[in-house]
């Protein structure tokens, strides 16, 4: 018996003596009264005891979750852990939650660098200032075991593997993101998915994927371990002058221009599909290999006139994935705005013209890109007249066809509401999984 039930009963049997001894010399209406004084003072003993025993509970059920995040950062996720999904999310976890979204968000600020700075400045005062805060920059006993825990996750029968990137914090992963994620699995419900990402690789990160494997979908967040990644690359040696201070990250957020340099290292080592997370999947990607889309194209000549990195499709090993890595360590510029992604490997491919070794596709802009970024707004409206609602049944019926995926441009569609009857209103109804936001 424990001490607080002992405490409890020595506390109601005191009391229901004091009660006895004082109801033999008082009259009936007065012993009533106490009756109830009585009953209500056995209520809040006994609610004071269920309240102990629930904060040992709540502290048990986290010790337990928190202990199974730890087995699935050493394990990674598989059939037989799958137990940790039903894992109630107690009040004692929130806490610790909070705690760890304070550190993130603090962690994101100081990766923006300062823009009224010279290159000198911004390197000495800002970079190797805050060197500690780039934690992404160095291994740990977590990152160590990148490759250990990707290679188990992927052994689980993987209809294809997949990959995104999050190297911002994890709050602000939000509905378009885990859209991105369930349209995966719309269209692939036996695809593996890792997202690169130390801020999801945690217990918050754990609870905004939970509804996704609660269903059975494999889908895990691994801190990923850049030094590994890049190691035997010409980047290896970017990113050692990087942490050195002698290489300057530039104005642009290294999140973006790291994340740009992550999904080719992966792919490298790993092959399968990488997605941005602002990208609806709309049918398989079975049936691709070894190709890349292009974004705009000349009507004319039917040429690409620019690429983008926002989908790829290779196989572990590809020689065009390594001249892209190569690339972007001998003409990294932290300055320029895209000049990193979609730049680059429009200018690798154009330089590379018809040689020959590297097989590989370019497909058109309908396949990932069916609305540029300047007009990708449309495809949010609701119609208003007869004439713009032909017009989205027949841009949906173009999508059926032709299309893999449409990339969103966050950047110029986050703000906007999907609007009921819109095209992309129709086209999310279909691909959610939770849609719990639609």
């Amino acid at each position: 018996m424990s001490y607080q039930t002992l405490t409890t009963q020595r506390r109601t049997s005191k009391l229901r003596e004091m009660f006895d001894d004082y109801k033999v010399h008082q009259p009936s209406n007065i012993s009533i009264l106490y009756l109830i004084i009585f009953s209500a003072v056995i209520f809040l003993i006994h609610y004071d005891g269920l309240l102990f025993h629930d904060d040992v509970a709540n502290k048990r059920a986290s010790k337990v979750l928190m202990q199974a995040q730890r087995q699935t950062i050493g394990e990674g996720l598989s059939s037989r852990s799958i137990t940790i999904q039903h894992i109630p999310l107690l009040p004692m976890q929130e806490k610790k939650v909070g705690e760890e979204v304070d550190n993130n968000e603090n962690n994101h600020r100081v990766l923006v660098a300062p823009i009224n700075t010279s290159e000198e400045e911004r390197i000495a005062a800002w970079f190797l200032g805050n060197q500690k805060e780039f934690k992404i920059l160095n291994s740990n006993n977590l990152t160590r075991q990148f490759h250990s825990r990707v290679m188990r996750f992927f052994s689980h029968e993987c209809e294809a593997q997949f990959f995104m990137t999050w190297i911002n914090q994890a709050t602000s992963f939000g509905s378009r993101e885990l859209l991105s994620v369930e349209s995966v699995f719309k269209v692939h419900p036996k695809a593996c998915l890792v997202i690169l990402s130390a801020s999801l690789d945690s217990v918050y990160g754990y609870r905004i994927l939970k509804p996704l494997l609660d269903q059975g979908f494999k889908v895990q967040a691994v801190s990923p371990d850049l030094p590994f990644l890049l190691k035997g690359t010409k980047a290896e040696t970017w990113f050692n002058l990087l942490r050195e201070g002698k290489k300057g990250p530039g104005v642009i957020p290294l999140s973006q221009n790291l994340s740009n340099l992550i999904r080719l290292a992966v792919l490298y080592k790993y092959g399968g599909v990488y997605l941005d997370t602002d990208f609806i999947v709309l049918k398989p990607f079975t049936g691709l290999r070894n190709c890349i889309g292009a974004q705009s194209m000349n009507l004319g000549s039917k040429r690409w006139t620019r690429l983008n990195n926002a989908v790829l499709v290779f196989d572990m090993h590809h020689p065009l994935l390594l001249r892209f890595i190569d690339e972007f360590a001998m003409t990294f510029d932290g300055n320029k705005w895209g000049h990193n992604g979609p730049y680059l490997v429009s200018r690798v491919v154009k330089k590379l013209g018809k040689k020959p070794g590297f097989n590989f596709t370019i497909l058109p802009p309908m396949a990932f890109y069916p609305a540029d970024w300047n007009k990708i707004g449309g495809l949010f409206r609701k119609p208003k007249t007869r004439g713009e609602t032909k017009w989205v049944d027949a841009k949906i019926l173009q999508l059926s066809g032709e299309t893999y995926g449409v990339h969103l441009w966050n950047r110029q569609s986050s703000r906007l509401m999907i609007e009921k009857g819109s095209v992309m209103g129709r086209l999310i109804s279909n691909c959610c999984i939770i849609c719990n936001y639609i």
